[in-house]
């Protein structure tokens, strides 16, 4: 049984993790207008905004004092996540 210590904390991170699912949802709403616009599939991916906001990503991270290996990681796992959304909703309009 985790002390009250790790409670704790946990009930933060569920807080937080609530407010991460507002703004992915925020995000898809967007992602949705974006795709909206897209009139080809192979509009879909964009390597050149995608090295953008990688880069971005990290030196962002870098001056905000966070691991960057983590912040790419989660970036890229979250660019991954849509590309696929918008190949499931593509033409779906």
């Amino acid at each position: 049984m985790p002390n009250k210590n790790i409670i704790k904390i946990r009930k933060e991170l569920d807080k937080l993790d609530n407010s991460f699912l507002k703004i992915v949802k925020k995000r898809v709403f967007l992602v949705d207008k974006v795709l909206k616009n897209k009139k080809f599939k192979k509009d879909i991916i964009d390597r050149k905004r995608i090295n953008i906001i990688l880069k971005n990503i990290s030196k962002k991270s870098k001056s905000m004092n966070i691991d960057p290996k983590i912040t790419q990681k989660i970036w890229k796992s979250m660019i991954k996540g849509f590309i696929d959304y918008e190949y499931r909703n593509f033409k779906k309009r």
